[in-house]
């Protein structure tokens, strides 16, 4: 009898382990089935096509981090490229949200680092992709109210050096840091 009680723990133990390793691979198989049906068709990137290449080089400007800059070159003029050619491309439409607040950190640096034409131009194309986003408002307002800083300091310089040559002086150019 004893030898009996002894073995019947060892084979619920075997049989746990099998029904485990089954559910293992039959979830498995659901996985990879689903993975299969979820991914993205149609172009990918160097598979010879127009969109094909668009996406290589949306790719590599993903990679080299040149989100919304440069000019012609960077993450979202590709992508919408891709878009114009390819409504329905996956992959993009990912990129282009993935890639969203990232960008408009480095509208924001654009904007603090002073060059204000840049940032609009960045600003623009951000608001092509989401026209209503609240931080591109905000984003928007900073840029405002830096171009009026801006003016005042050029008013300023300029109030400066008219006062200069009308007391008969020299006008000393002097820039303002930025």
């Amino acid at each position: 009898m004893l030898s009996s009680l002894s073995t019947a723990p060892h084979r619920r133990g075997l049989l746990f382990g099998a029904l485990v390793a089954v559910v293992a691979i039959v979830g498995g198989g659901f996985w990879y089935a689903h993975a299969s049906i979820q991914r993205p068709t149609g172009h990918t990137a160097n598979d010879g096509s127009d969109v094909g290449i668009l996406m290589g080089l949306a790719d590599q400007a993903y990679h080299d981090k040149h989100l919304v800059a440069p000019v012609g070159s960077n993450v979202y003029e590709f992508y919408f490229s891709v878009l114009q050619a390819d409504p329905n491309n996956q992959v993009a439409v990912e990129r282009l949200k993935e890639v969203f607040k990232p960008a408009c950190d480095t509208v924001e640096a654009t904007i603090n680092g002073g060059d204000l034409d840049e940032a609009q131009r960045e600003l623009s194309l951000l608001r092509m992709y989401d026209p209503h986003n609240y931080k591109l408002a905000l984003l928007g307002g900073v840029l405002d109210a830096q171009r009026v800083i801006e003016r005042r300091q050029h008013e300023a310089e300029a109030a400066r050096i008219q006062a200069a040559q009308a007391a008969g002086g020299p006008a000393n150019w002097v820039y303002p840091a930025q």
